[in-house]
């Protein structure tokens, strides 16, 4: 992932074909002046694209992206003004400083479960320690994240919460005084 310092926001098109998903990208990023963070394919055939930029690029882009095809769009999102720690924990897991409650999110989509993380993390006093995007995962998605028992428990209820309205919540948990070993099968 590139220098996301100065990105106001986020889009992403989640699609069930990796030719549309290939047509998306070009159309996204000939719609608007957008920086391709992600594109690739991920498991059970589906494709990713994820762009960043200013908020009206990205919704333009986004909007583009979604409005080529009919049919093979799973999700979307546009996420503005995204928590600065939501690209950290995309790029790679986060050893946690100490890990007093461990909280996961899981989902059916990607674009969804990025909604949640970004809800979690803005939510409650928490830190986001990995945000995995469907790889080995059969097409689902989730996010591990720590904290005091009371702000992950805030952290994932509302990050679920914006999961399950879109009918994409698979499960979620919290985990007091999880054991360091735990970890080892996330990361």
């Amino acid at each position: 992932m590139k220098n996301t310092n100065k990105l106001q926001a986020i889009g992403l098109v989640e699609l069930s074909s990796i030719a549309a998903g290939k047509l998306v990208v070009d159309t996204m990023l000939k719609a608007s002046d957008v920086e391709l963070l992600i594109a690739r394919s991920i498991c059970s055939g589906k494709y990713m694209a994820m762009v960043a930029g200013r908020i009206a690029e990205v919704q333009t882009a986004v909007d583009a992206g979604v409005g080529a095809l009919d049919g093979f769009v799973i999700d979307s999102t546009v996420i503005a003004n995204i928590h600065p720690s939501v690209f950290q924990a995309i790029s790679g897991s986060v050893t946690p400083r100490e890990l007093i409650a461990l909280g996961i999110i899981e989902s059916f989509s990607v674009a969804s479960l990025i909604e949640a993380a970004d809800e979690a993390v803005k939510s409650a006093n928490v830190e986001l320690l990995e945000i995995r995007l469907a790889m080995a995962l059969g097409g689902k998605a989730f996010v591990t994240l720590t904290g005091s028992v009371s702000d992950v428990q805030s952290a994932v209820e509302n990050g679920a919460a914006k999961v399950a309205r879109k009918g994409l919540l698979v499960n979620k948990a919290v985990i007091p005084a999880p054991r360091m070993e735990l970890l080892e099968d996330f990361i």
